[in-house]
């Protein structure tokens, strides 16, 4: 395939990757009540009793409807996104690897999704617990959208993240990195983790800041021992 073949493949495979998305978040928007009265319960364990949140504008609660009907049709499309990634490079694979679809597509998707669990309910309270001490001599009245752009930045930042595995799985697939290349230059992950890490934390402590950066490093790790695993070794011609 030439460069232009290329180009065209990859903008079949954005607007499937896109249709999909629609059928979700038109699937969530019809629960988008329910959905953000689940997204909400971490916020309310640390407010007095009665208290609700606040919002603006006239316009807030019908953009924070369709920010949750996005935010949730992301990760119940996101095998279906992740089918279209693989259909996307298999072209460059070899015979045996493309049998590695189903299981690439099932634990992208798995980490993508206990990424967003792990902020949910672990790194978010933590960080919203800390926040709300700081502030504990004032009376909170936190606007929905505050909230949410909140909460969405730490559950998308950790989904993302959690992807890490899968990443370094495609690019040791496409010969761009090596398990030897990886360790080698570890220090330098470990400094970059942290800084994205930095940039994602709501909180300038330490202890949230591990609580990002930690799993992610332990991830890069397990993405070091499949690239170890099922990384490109000696090729025969007979496969392609």
């Amino acid at each position: 395939m030439g460069l232009l073949d290329h180009l065209d493949e990859l903008r079949k495979r954005l607007v499937r990757a896109l249709a999909g998305f629609v059928v979700t978040f038109l699937v969530c928007y019809g629960f988008s009540e329910q959905i953000y009265s689940f997204l909400a319960r971490p916020i309310y364990r640390f407010l007095p009793e009665g208290t609700r949140l606040a919002f603006l504008g006239i316009t807030d609660p019908f953009i924070l409807y369709i920010k949750v009907a996005a935010l949730a049709g992301l990760f119940l499309g996101s095998p279906f996104i992740f089918y279209q990634l693989w259909a996307f490079v298999a072209p460059g694979l070899y015979r045996t690897e493309k049998r590695l679809a189903i299981p690439f597509i099932t634990v992208g998707s798995l980490l993508f999704l206990g990424g967003g669990a792990f902020g949910y309910y672990v790194a978010f309270p933590f960080a919203v617990e800390f926040l709300l001490s700081v502030g504990s001599q004032f009376e909170p009245t936190i606007t929905v959208t505050s909230y949410l752009s909140f909460l969405m930045t730490v559950i998308l930042g950790l989904g993302v993240m959690f992807e890490m595995p899968t990443l370094i799985f495609l690019l040791s697939k496409l010969g761009v990195v090596t398990p030897r290349f990886l360790l080698r230059h570890f220090r330098w992950a470990v400094l970059i983790i942290f800084v994205v890490a930095a940039i994602i934390t709501p909180t300038p402590d330490v202890l949230n800041l591990c609580i990002f950066a930690v799993p992610t490093i332990a991830l890069y790790l397990l993405g070091v021992a499949v690239a170890w695993i099922f990384g490109p070794g000696e090729k025969k011609t007979d496969e392609a």
